[in-house]
C-alpha cells in the first residue's frame, strides 16, 4: 500500500522492514518493528529520528531512537482526545511517541496546548500538517502528467450525479459499527437516486467481509480495491463531500473545498469540527443519514462548510520543519 505512495512522489527508500502480513495484530507489527529498526540504527546512526503521527511504527519509531539514545523529533505532534481506547490504537501510540520525543512540530496551536498540558513545553513548534504539502504537491503532479488517464480510470463513474467519496477502516468500528455505516449507504442510496458513491474498501478483513456482504449489490455504490494516492486525490477533488473514519481525509478534504462527515464517535482533528470544515457524526445509521441528507438538500448547509477555513496548513510545513532543524537544533545532543 505505500510502494505505490514513494513511486508517486520519487522518493527512494534505505530500508525497507517488510513489516505487513496477512490479518496481523498489533504485537506483530510492534515486536517487528522494533527488532527491525535496531539493525537500521546498527547500520545508520542519525544524529535526529523524525517520527509522523500516530501510527504504531511512529511510536516504534520514537522508541527504538530513545533506547539508541538519538535525539526525536515528533511531527504531526500534540493532537489528544485523552481516550485511549478511541482512536485506538492511535491515541497511545501518539501519546507515547510525543513523551519520548525531544522535539514537537505541532500542527496547531490547540494540539501545542495540548503538549503544554501534559508538561511537555519546551522545543514545540506550531507548523501546521504535512499532509496539505503532499496533498498540493500531488495535485501539481496530476495537473502536470494530465488528467485523462485519471477520468479513464473511473470510466464506470457518472460525474453528472453527485459524488460521496467513503473511507473506513478503523478497529475501534469492527463489528456493529460497520454494520451500521454500511446500513446508513444503502439507505442513502435508497433515498437519493441521482447520487454516486465510490468505497475503496480496506484490506483488512475485519472490514471487507461487512462491506461486501452489504454492499456488492448496490450498482451505485462501487466497492474498488483500495486506491493508489494520486486517484484517491484526483476523486476527492472531484466528489461533493467525503464521508470517512481517516484521520488525513479529514484534513485533506477541506483545502479542497470538500465537506467532510466523520464517522466516527471522537476525533483528536477537533479544530477542523471547530472550524466548522468537518461533522462528527458517529458510527450511528439514523445520524450519519440525517447528516448527510442536509448537505444533499440544503445548499446553503453545504456552502458554510465547503468554503469554512481550514485549520492545518498552508503547505508549507515540511519547509518550516527542516529549516528549524537546520537553524536550531543541527549538532545539538
Amino acid at each position: 500500500m505505500l510502494d505505490q505512495v514513494l513511486e508517486f512522489f520519487d522518493i527512494r527508500t534505505d530500508y525497507d522492514l517488510d513489516l505487513m502480513r496477512p490479518d496481523q495484530t498489533l504485537f506483530d507489527i510492534t515486536a517487528r518493528g522494533l527488532k527491525g529498526l535496531e539493525a537500521v540504527l546498527d547500520d545508520f546512526n542519525p544524529d535526529l529520528a523524525l517520527v509522523h503521527g500516530d501510527t504504531t511504527t511512529a511510536f516504534v519509531g520514537a522508541l527504538a531512537a530513545s533506547y539508541r539514545k538519538i535525539s526525536v523529533a515528533h511531527v504531526e505532534a500534540g493532537l489528544r482526545r485523552y481516550n485511549k481506547h478511541s482512536p485506538f490504537p492511535e491515541e497511545i501510540n501518539r501519546k507515547l511517541a510525543g513523551h519520548l520525543a525531544d522535539y514537537h512540530f505541532a500542527p496547531t496551536l490547540k494540539a501545542k496546548r495540548c503538549l503544554e498540558n501534559e508538561g511537555i513545553k519546551e522545543n514545540v513548534r506550531v507548523v501546521g500538517n504535512t499532509v496539505i504539502d503532499a496533498l498540493y504537491l500531488a495535485l501539481e503532479i496530476i495537473r502536470k502528467t494530465g488528467e485523462r488517464n485519471y477520468r479513464e480510470h473511473f470510466d464506470y463513474l457518472d460525474f453528472s450525479r453527485k459524488l460521496i467519496l467513503i473511507t473506513g477502516h478503523r478497529r475501534e468500528s469492527f463489528g456493529q459499527p460497520f454494520e451500521n455505516i454500511c446500513n446508513a449507504l444503502q439507505e442513502l442510496s435508497g433515498k437519493f437516486p441521482d447520487l454516486e458513491m465510490v468505497y475503496p474498501v480496506h484490506l483488512n478483513p475485519h472490514v471487507r467481509e461487512p462491506v461486501n456482504r452489504i454492499l456488492k449489490n448496490n450498482p451505485r455504490i462501487h466497492l474498488v480495491e483500495p486506491l493508489e494516492y494520486p486517484y484517491l486525490v484526483w476523486l476527492m477533488n472531484k466528489s461533493y463531500f467525503v464521508l470517512t473514519d481517516s484521520g488525513g481525509i479529514q484534513e485533506e478534504a477541506p483545502s479542497l473545498g470538500k465537506p467532510v462527515l466523520v464517522m466516527r464517535e471522537v476525533t483528536e482533528r477537533t479544530e477542523g469540527i471547530d472550524g466548522g470544515t468537518a461533522r462528527l457524526v458517529g458510527t450511528d445509521r439514523d445520524v450519519i443519514v440525517a447528516e448527510a441528507s442536509k448537505l444533499l438538500n440544503d445548499d446553503n448547509e453545504y456552502l458554510k462548510m465547503s468554503r469554512a477555513v481550514n485549520p492545518y496548513g498552508d503547505g508549507d510545513t515540511s519547509a518550516k520543519i527542516v529549516q528549524i532543524i537546520l537553524k536550531e537544533y543541527a549538532g545539538k545532543p
